[in-house]
């Protein structure tokens, strides 16, 4: 029987936010805060990773709870250890490592609902890249994108957090994949992932490479930037193609992601000038949205599935090498993502010498997994 422990009368730093809009540094504030007293089912979590995601700023903007008024706290994915827990809390004692998806990461402490945490076997950076990231690929791409092998699989923004698992998870299920990026550092990183087709789009058309090296189309397109990228994808399905959305991040700095007036009429025109529906219609295509917090029964085995293949050496949980250390630095770490600087996930340590659990960095690795792909 777990013995009770009352949360420690201790301050700590959190980041809330102070009014809605996209923009996080202007909104976002570093406030003190004090621990407040456990509630059975609930355990004090000590955070040491924290990880960075587009739609931070569409937390802040207020996209995910609708109605909410702020004050109220910023992030939700972090990975830390349990430092005590309540009465009724069963499956987790203090000095464990666990993980957390849930609204107001981006702090130095958090109470959870117990229920809500996964033990993990290692506080390490790259348990983060597993988890929104992660799990945002996994479950997509088994549940909505529907892979079979052989077929064709385009993922834009393929070096970024959820990108880098798109890639290897389709290559995992026997697909030929095209990946997009923006600079040659993260073509060479997609190349040692296994990405069978490149393409910088700095440099060479996506339009024109899908047309001329894909003339049959594309079957699946793992979605993530909106914009011109995504018309260019629909209208290079083979028949029978899906794209999973699963984000616009074109879309998010400036809102126009969300502007109703420009893509809820039904009529979004492709780059061949044709409504979306004539588009879909033709080639019996679809378009799928995915929201992670849909599938949170799916999280746990996708989880341990994950983790067994990085622990095989079969996946690669790439972590972007810049360190961003301390609460305050978590600013910086959203710039830099939204920069289209990093590779893999952006990752922030909160560092304490007093923690009897330091953690591990784990920045992303510069080669590919031992197993073939």
């Amino acid at each position: 029987m777990s013995t009770p422990a009352p949360a420690p009368a201790k301050s700590y730093k959190k980041l809330v936010v102070t009014q809605l809009s996209s923009d996080f540094r202007k909104v976002v504030q570093v406030q003190n805060a004090t621990v407040p007293a456990l509630k059975p089912n609930q355990a004090l979590i000590k955070n040491r990773f924290l990880g960075i995601n587009a739609s931070d700023i569409n937390y802040t903007a207020g996209h995910y709870l609708p109605g909410v008024k702020p004050p109220f706290d910023a992030g939700f994915e972090a990975v830390g250890y349990v430092e005590a827990v309540g009465s009724q809390v069963k499956n987790l004692k203090p000095g464990m490592a666990v993980a957390c998806s849930s609204y107001g990461a981006f702090s130095e402490y958090m109470i959870a609902d117990a229920r809500s945490l996964i033990p993990l076997d290692a506080c390490a950076a790259h348990m983060v890249s597993l988890m929104v990231s992660g799990l945002t690929a996994s479950i997509a791409l088994e549940q909505v994108g529907d892979l079979k092998k052989g077929e064709v699989v385009v993922v834009t923004a393929a070096a970024g957090g959820t990108g880098q698992f798109a890639v290897q998870l389709a290559k995992r299920a026997g697909c030929h994949v095209v990946g997009t990026c923006s600079a040659d550092d993260k073509v060479e990183f997609l190349k040692k992932i296994g990405c069978d087709r490149v393409i910088n789009y700095k440099k060479e058309s996506v339009d024109q490479v899908l047309a001329k090296e894909y003339p049959k189309g594309v079957n699946v397109v793992y979605e993530s930037v909106g914009g011109e990228m995504f018309t260019t994808c629909v209208k290079h399905l083979a028949r029978f193609g899906r794209v999973i959305v699963i984000g616009f991040i074109s879309g998010y700095k400036d809102q126009s992601g969300w502007d109703k007036s420009k893509t809820g009429n039904g009529n979004l025109r492709g780059l061949d000038k044709l409504p979306l529906p004539v588009q879909l219609l033709r080639n019996s295509s679809s378009i799928r949205g995915f929201f992670l917090n849909d599938y949170t029964h799916l999280w746990r085995p996708h989880l341990q599935l994950l983790n067994k293949l990085v622990k095989e050496g079969k996946l690669l949980p790439g972590v972007d090498p810049t360190e961003f250390r301390g609460l305050e630095a978590v600013f910086d770490a959203v710039d830099f993502m939204y920069a289209g600087k990093n590779i893999g996930k952006v990752v922030v340590e909160l560092p304490d010498a007093s923690v009897s659990h330091p953690g591990t960095w784990n920045p992303v690795q510069t080669a590919a997994p031992k197993s073939k792909l």
